[in-house]
């Protein structure tokens, strides 16, 4: 794998970060993952409005404007050729000593590297899958994509260990989002998501999902979800960039509605893949 350093690429073996790097020392820096299909990135423009955004609400100054962000992710794709990708880039506040107040004269640092777009095994198209309730134990910026997720790290292992898949998080009675996924859930034939504050992060998937439910003239509400619809609802789903829209059928080992994925993701979903397929027909 060839990724992106500070200015160069370079293969994956030879690529070296300061132990001093305030990202390694504080987790202090912000990071943005965008899906390509067809070498297409899916709605770059928005994840680049949301990386500009994560960055000026923690004050490290942005490193590109979009020109260079779209000539850098450009590159790096032709060095690291394959089908469905995903760009992670992280940045930093940069290097210095360990000080937690914010250091002057020093550069952020900035890394970007391609993954793989592991395609949706068909039994969780069929089938659904788990999730489980936790208590929500992040900070109050869950809106600034940090780099900062232990949090985060934990829910999802408390999932894992109940054998499930995604964690759901509640905040003072409140459905907020997975721990790693935006929700959105079915509730008298309505599609409900709830609105986005400080409280989660506000999903380019999830916008995109909002967007296509809508054109196609499905009811949806962005509204809070209290813990008692979310154990109610005939549909639960989760979206990432990565995941696109999972089912979930299965909440706290209790099927959700008939157990098995809803007509209404199902209407979604070939919405999606549509979309996907627009795309790749425009590169």
């Amino acid at each position: 794998m060839i990724i992106y350093l500070n200015g160069e690429f370079v293969p994956e073996t030879q690529a070296r970060v300061s132990v001093f790097d305030r990202g390694f020392l504080f987790g202090d820096g912000v990071y943005e993952v965008i899906p390509v299909f067809g070498g297409r990135p899916l709605r770059l423009a928005e994840h680049l409005e949301r990386l500009t955004r994560s960055l000026a609400e923690v004050r490290i100054d942005n490193p590109h404007d979009r020109s260079g962000w779209e000539s850098l992710f450009t590159t790096l794709l032709e060095k690291n050729p394959g089908g469905d990708r995903s760009l992670y880039v992280q940045v930093t506040r940069g290097v210095a000593r360990r000080d937690h107040a914010f250091p002057t004269g020093v550069r952020p640092t900035v890394f970007a590297m391609v993954n793989p777009i592991v395609p949706q095994n068909p039994a969780v198209l069929e089938q659904g899958v788990a999730a489980v309730v936790v208590d929500d134990h992040r900070w109050s910026r869950c809106d600034i994509k940090a780099i900062t997720l232990l949090p985060n790290v934990l829910a999802r292992q408390e999932a894992l260990d109940a054998g499930a898949t995604e964690a759901i998080l509640i905040r003072q009675g409140l459905a907020t989002e997975g721990a790693a996924s935006n929700l959105f859930v079915v509730g008298d034939g309505v599609i409900v998501t709830p609105p986005k504050d400080r409280s989660l992060l506000p999903g380019i998937t999830r916008d995109l999902v909002v967007e296509l439910a809508q054109e196609a003239g499905l009811p949806l509400m962005e509204s809070t979800i209290p813990e008692q619809s979310l154990r109610v609802a005939e549909e639960i789903w989760l979206t990432s960039s990565t995941r696109e829209i999972l089912p979930v059928t299965r909440l706290d080992g209790r099927p959700v509605g008939a157990g098995v994925p809803g007509p209404v993701w199902c209407r979604v979903h070939g919405l999606y893949q549509d979309y996907k397929a627009r795309l790749r027909e425009t590169a």
